[in-house]
């Protein structure tokens, strides 16, 4: 890989990272936690992102994130309101940036139209500041004898009709710098070269090095900072520019600007954060600014400072390439198998009542289980990254059909194999937009309905039984179950008059081809349904489950595995064959007693089982092996949950034990086989097919059932 191709993929790396902390702080911002510091912390971000971009001649992206950090600048110096429609613009063009990137590490062309519309929005906001009298973005020329604003904002940039007269006579402010890196600055990369450089572009710039606290040239080493610069700078520019050009060492040194004429230092940052001088020196008049660059005096104790500085300091952190990973979990999956071929053979060879072996054999299982969680908590990565782009989701469907949603984001902490994570997003997006499309009502109707005009989406995840659970629900009117079952027998999913119950009506929408849109839109109307969604999902290894309440909104329920890598399985025998059932489906195992299991109609059974009756499904008969039991053997069946039919027994010929397994997929290597999701290869080097208990229920033929019914 070439040095710049690598340059390149760190910027979008890190673009990444300041993307997720512009959508936090713009989600603090909703929630009504309006704070100086959230305002700068997205200016830091925006600018950041352009400052790194100008690098690769992005210009598209650096153009708008120019125009946007204009708009922020606005904001963070009180030239401009954060009033309801400006937050929305402020949203939206966080939301287009990161399309911006997307489009740029992609190397695909974007949509300039859209562009365009989002620059006018920044635009409106801008002159909006500048009809109510306030200055969008001050220029060299405007100081308070220059006159009333100009009527056009000019977005940074000196327009044609500058004042030369009156530039003239105001002339340069100088500003006194003083600057002393930290040893962070020079460990994460920085070069303070680079740093009083860019000073010297905003104007003339004269340096002093403070060569005072420079050690011995015989010291062994050099570990607190030593050099600093005292640098006096005259400029043009404004002091937020100054400010700018350290925003990449935020943290990293200790900076002081003064401005010529100004008793105390405008600017005092110490390791990121700004510090207030002692108040008994400002009390008095005649004392000098205590402030310097190199000390900073302060109301707490240095050892307090540091340990404070300590806590806040984040944790390192080491960015892996993915395809290393993916090597290291496939030679982890294959010491499982190892340990468990080495298990098996020493229990094959009846060594496991020699203490030592069984010892040593037990520290390996477990050594080789604590391997492969820690590779898999390198994986886990929270889902909250994917909830983020769902905001930009909603917004963006909610302009498209004319509602007004918002967001609610519960659980974005729970953790997720990076690849369902990644293979969940297109299903996500489906179901986000619509649920805005066909969940939620308009304005008017919700007014009318008794409801907040804005319409809410509730998004979470958490962990249960070893799945991650995945909910999409909204308040707005619910299935209109008659005009789902309407459409079904149009399109001839189902046969007219045919009678189901409103759990069956609410699943047809899963059905290919089903849509209630009367006509095409950006959003439906194509007939590319939920279909997609039940379809990924169940590659996944999941299953999609819809609850709906008439006027009240429906809620989706997608359940995962935590990863596609292990399973945790009940090792189970039909016919001759070793078969695995996800423990996360198994309820129970039962040999029912005489009369528990009864026939019902030709080739249906259903077990009597605490009050209830489940229907009872023979593997054997649905997957054509023989059985490998006596006709008149007990029955033993296995209590599944599934989504299609809730409560089912499977009936099989032996239970073994439960087990860990690693997955390994059929279809890129041999096909998709009905009812089997995937195989592993067991300890005594069986390969063994892991059940989709879905599958086999949605197949299911009872045929051969009465012949092993308990009498």
């Amino acid at each position: 890989m070439a040095a710049n191709d690598a340059f390149r993929d760190l910027f979008f790396e890190e673009a990444e990272d300041l993307l997720a902390t512009l959508s936090d702080d713009l989600v603090r911002l909703s929630a009504g936690e309006f704070d100086n510091e959230i305002v700068h912390s997205i200016f830091r971000a925006v600018h950041s992102i352009k400052g790194s971009a100008g690098a690769f001649s992005l210009e598209e992206l650096v153009d708008f994130a120019h125009r946007y950090e204009t708009v922020l600048d606005g904001v963070r110096s009180d030239r401009l309101e954060l009033t309801p429609d400006l937050f929305r613009v402020v949203q939206r063009s966080a939301d287009h940036l990161a399309v911006l990137v997307e489009a740029a590490r992609t190397e695909q062309e974007t949509d300039r139209a859209v562009t365009e519309t989002a620059l006018a929005a920044l635009d409106a906001c801008l002159c909006a500041a500048s009809a109510t009298g306030a200055d969008p973005m001050p220029t060299a020329s405007e100081t308070p004898e220059a006159g009333p604003a100009q009527e056009e904002p000019q977005f940074g940039f000196v327009p044609l009709s500058l004042d030369l007269d009156s530039l003239a006579q105001t002339g340069p402010q100088s500003f006194d710098i003083c600057f002393r890196p930290h040893p962070s600055l020079y460990e994460n990369g920085h070069e303070p070269a680079l740093l009083l450089a860019q000073l010297a572009e905003l104007g003339h710039l004269e340096t002093e090095i403070d060569l005072s606290a420079l050690p011995h040239w015989s010291a062994p080493e050099i570990v607190e900072q030593a050099l600093s610069w005292k640098l006096r700078l005259a400029t043009d520019a404004t002091q937020d520019a100054i400010e700018e050009v350290f925003d990449f060492v935020d943290g990293l040194c200790d900076l002081t600007i003064q401005a010529e004429g100004n008793d105390m230092p405008e600017t005092v940052v110490q390791n990121g954060a700004p510090i207030e001088t002692a108040t008994t020196k400002l009390a008095e008049p005649d004392a000098a600014p205590t402030a310097t660059c190199i000390e900073a005096e302060t109301a707490e104790p240095a050892s307090a400072a540091k340990s404070v500085a300590a806590a806040d300091t984040p944790r390192p952190t080491l960015r892996v390439d993915l395809d290393r990973i993916e090597r290291l979990f496939n030679a982890v999956g294959e010491l499982i198998i190892n340990q468990s071929m080495i298990a098996q053979r020493v229990d094959d060879l009846q060594l496991h009542h020699d203490a030592d072996m069984a010892v040593h054999v037990e520290s390996y299982r477990l050594l080789a289980r604590d391997i492969q969680e820690a590779v898999m908590a390198i994986r886990a990565q929270p889902v909250k990254p994917l909830f983020q782009r769902m905001s930009r989701i909603v917004r963006e469907a909610a302009d498209g059909t004319g509602k007004q949603a918002q967001l609610v984001m519960v659980g974005e902490g729970t953790e997720v194999d990076k690849t369902v994570i990644e293979r969940l997003a297109d299903p996500l997006t489906h179901m986000i937009r619509n649920s805005v499309d066909h969940g939620l009502e308009g304005p008017e109707q919700r007014c009318a309905n008794g409801k907040d005009p804005v319409g809410t989406i509730w998004l979470s995840a958490a962990h249960r039984s070893g799945s991650v659970v995945i909910t999409i629900r909204d308040d707005g009117g619910g299935l209109d179950r008659e005009k789902v079952l309407g459409v079904a027998v149009k399109k001839g999913l189902v046969p007219a008059g045919a009678d189901l119950s409103e759990s069956e009506i609410d699943n047809l929408i899963f059905l290919p081809g089903f849509s209630t849109a009367s006509a095409t839109s950006l959003l439906s109307g194509r007939g590319v349904g939920l279909d997609v969604v039940r379809t990924a999902v169940q590659s996944l290894g999941g299953r999609v489950n819809i609850v709906s309440r008439p006027g009240k909104g429906t809620e989706f329920t997608i359940a995962l595995p935590l990863t596609l890598a292990v399973l945790d399985g009940m090792l189970i025998s039909v016919g001759n064959i070793s078969m695995l059932v996800p423990i996360s489906a198994v309820l129970e195992t039962i040999r029912p007693l005489a009369g528990e299991v009864q026939a019902v109609g030709p080739d249906e059974c259903l077990l009597s089982i605490r009050g209830r009756f489940v229907p009872v499904i023979d593997l054997a008969a649905n997957l054509g092996v023989p059985r490998a039991v006596e006709a008149d053997a007990p029955m033993l069946l296995l209590l599944v949950e599934t989504e299609a039919r809730g409560t089912c027994a499977l009936l099989v010929d032996r239970v073994h034990d439960q087990r860990q397994v690693v997955i390994k997929g059929l279809e890129s290597n041999y096909g998709h086989v009905p009812g089997v999701s995937a195989a592993t290869v067991l300890g005594d080097g069986q390969i063994a097919l892991i059940l989709d208990p879905d599958a086999i229920v949605a197949q299911n033929h009872g045929a051969g059932l009465r012949a092993v019914i308990p009498s």
